[in-house]
């Protein structure tokens, strides 16, 4: 039997920088890193590979590795019959996409920890999530299932390798999904069918899609919204969008005392989290909530969105500028330990008469709604009128007594795609409630990435311990390429859309697959993956390929140049057949889609800041999701990428106007801001 290292003793993971990998560094297991040196060996000695890929902040990825990757009985097994390797699926989605794809073959929901065996040509022929040390949860033993695939392996190894070719057939079917329709030209009206089609999948009474576990969903929602833009009578879309909004801000996903929202909640009601905080979730709900105040500006909508960009600020920022990826579910090795509450600990926090409000608003019980008789946070009993002084001053308490507590960990590597989302979102948001602070933050995080990821042809993924890491995927040219279009339109700084079309150039070049009239995954000639991969799906996070078209139709829209909406079209004509039948699955492309059918629209401002702070006033509170602004300073040299777009926008009789623009035709200047509001209005 192989020997299992002793106590106390790291293995190889030790020396990587991702810190989901050295969570399992003094493991028993003799973990490799994905690469030549784990597929070299599985070669050599013909030993099948036991893939685990996980993140830092999943729950049960925690709870396999404590039950079975620190059992030296357990670790033995793995490390006699399997070559293991570990993946962090935020360093490599490509390899996390695509095996995720071998559970969906056999039925399964998919997710994380994924446990995947692959032959050492790297083809998958058997595969699940989580395994219990023993037969438990309806589950086999990971011990078990160790053993039953080492036999097949060594008595009907023609028959393993027969599965694992029709798992690749099957990997490669899926992977192309939805690319066998025929293009067609999407319509205006898409948009609404896809809304409505996602209205019938709404929680009536608690907002949101479907029942338990219930995720954000943010971008399908933002969909609910563009749909009713472009169906204003249809107030049940609008109704649907508030709903979920309301009750996810006053519900347990939210954190009621530090801002920000924990990942999904494991009821219909948005009660008890999954506790970690995602970047990614933040960046778009930052964005939403954003939208929402625009449609109808709800004190609680700004709440959300203040409190949000605070955590983020406080909690999720580098001091270089760039966010990290996540925030731990976990602490002193419990779930959700940092965040809820007993009515003993409130009271100890609060003099009486603070204490009973805040147990009374946060509906904090002596049995609790979680584990161990604690209670999660939800702001759903009212406070009476005047009382908000005395609940605001009883919140600022509890939350200085949590931050004495332990702290989740944080996984703090800084991801190029995910920055990108959060750029988006904070730089949005700064310009909606004119919050310069907010600006800067996604300023600072997009000045870090194009330093020290970015030079000017290669766009590196991750940044940790001083290293830039791994070549971008299309996740990471598309997302920050998106973040840049809206921080331009926050600082009208031409060197974040000079980047931005720079991105865009290489990723064309890089990601399309002009045969499939799609964008992959990963860069094409991808040496270590089965099959090619093609970035269709949005899943909790925007596909690269929707982020990627997003700032193709902005760049079009603010530079003039139509060049940018040719491979926009072409895509999303491959994509509408997907588009209508699944909208559910393709929600950040159609908000891209959505500008495209629109004509890439954009108002572009003429004169001196003074002159156009009006018209430039109106574009913060009108709800105009497609369409991208650009302002022509008189007092600064035309950028090249802008003469097109600025060519004979002039001011108006000394005053300030506004040129707005649909399909590169653009109407009579304005000067009155009223009117560039009922023109930019649903």
């Amino acid at each position: 039997m192989a020997q299992t290292p002793p106590s106390g003793v790291t293995n190889r993971l030790a020396r990587e920088p991702s810190p989901y990998l050295r969570q399992h560094a003094s493991n028993p297991v003799d973990w490799y890193a994905w690469g030549d040196e784990a597929f070299a060996r599985a070669r050599a000695e013909n030993k099948p590979i036991l893939l685990s890929v996980g993140y830092s902040a999943c729950h049960w990825c925690h709870v396999m590795a404590h039950e079975s990757f620190e059992d030296p009985t357990i670790a033995g097994l793995m490390n006699e019959w399997f070559i293991n390797v570990k993946v962090d699926r935020e360093e490599r989605p490509d390899v996390d996409q695509i095996y995720q794809g071998v559970v969906q073959l056999m039925g399964q929901g998919g997710g994380w920890p994924l446990t995947v065996f692959l032959t050492p040509e790297l083809l998958p022929f058997y595969g699940g999530t989580y395994f219990p040390p023993r037969d438990k949860y309806g589950r086999p033993g990971f011990p078990k299932v160790l053993e039953a695939l080492h036999n097949a392996w060594e008595t009907k190894r023609e028959d393993v390798r027969r599965q694992s070719e029709e798992f690749r057939e099957g990997l490669g079917e899926l992977a192309s999904y939805g690319l066998d329709a025929a293009p067609a030209a999407l319509k205006p009206e898409d948009i609404v069918s896809m809304g409505e089609s996602m209205l019938r999948r709404v929680d009536p009474v608690n907002g949101g899609f479907g029942g338990a576990p219930k995720f954000p969903n943010p971008m399908n929602v933002a969909i609910l919204l563009r749909a009713w833009r472009r169906d204003t009578g249809n107030e049940a879309l609008k109704k649907a969008v508030l709903l979920t909004l309301e009750r996810m801000a006053r519900g347990g996903v939210y954190d009621q005392l530090g801002g920000g929202f924990h990942r999904y909640s494991v009821d219909e009601r948005w009660t008890v989290p999954h506790f970690e905080k995602m970047l990614y979730d933040n960046a778009q709900l930052l964005h939403l909530y954003t939208e929402a105040y625009q449609v109808e500006p709800r004190p609680l909508w700004r709440k959300v969105v203040e409190e949000t960009a605070e955590h983020v600020r406080r909690e999720m920022t580098d001091a270089r500028g760039g966010f990290y990826a996540t925030q731990d579910a976990d602490s002193e090795g419990e779930e959700g330990k940092f965040f809820v509450w007993k009515p003993e600990e409130v009271r100890a926090v609060l003099p009486p008469e603070l204490a009973e409000l805040a147990l009374r608003h946060f509906r904090i019980t002596a049995t609790g709604n979680f584990e161990h008789g604690a209670t999660v946070l939800e702001a759903v009993v009212p406070v009476e009128e005047g009382e908000e002084r005395r609940l605001s001053e009883a919140r600022r308490r509890l939350f200085e007594a949590r931050e004495k507590r332990v702290k989740p960990g944080r996984d703090d590597k800084i991801l190029a795609g995910w920055n990108g989302l959060m750029i988006r979102g904070l730089a949005f948001a700064g310009r909606v409630f004119e919050r310069a602070d907010w600006v800067e933050l996604a300023r600072r995080s997009a000045d870090f990435i194009l330093a020290e990821l970015w030079d000017g042809q290669h766009l590196r993924r991750s940044y940790q311990e001083g290293q830039a890491r791994i070549p971008g995927f299309i996740e990471d040219y598309g997302d920050l390429a998106a973040g840049l279009t809206a921080l331009y339109q926050a600082t009208f700084a031409p060197r974040y859309l000079e980047a931005a079309e720079a991105l865009v150039k290489v990723a064309e070049a890089r990601f399309w697959d002009a045969e499939k009239r799609a964008y992959l995954t990963a860069p094409v000639g991808q040496q270590d993956l089965v099959v090619a991969n093609y970035a269709t799906f949005d899943n909790a996070f925007p596909s690269g390929a929707s982020t990627l078209t997003e700032a193709q139709v902005a760049l079009a829209a603010l530079t003039g140049n139509k060049q940018h909406l040719e491979l926009p079209e072409r895509y999303v004509s491959r994509m509408r057949e997907q588009l209508r039948q699944n909208p559910m699955g393709y929600g950040h492309l159609g908000l891209a889609a959505d500008a495209l059918v629109e004509g890439a629209p954009s108002v572009t401002f003429a004169g001196t800041r003074e002159a156009v702070a009006p018209l430039l006033a109106v574009t913060r509170t009108s709800y105009a999701p497609t369409f991208a602004f650009a302002w022509k300073d008189p007092g600064a040299p035309v950028p090249p990428s802008m003469r097109e777009n600025f060519e004979g926008r002039e001011p108006v009789g000394g005053q300030g106007a506004a040129y707005l623009c649909r399909h590169f035709a653009c109407e009579p200047p304005t000067t009155v801001p009223e009117e560039l509001a009922r023109k930019l209005s649903p």
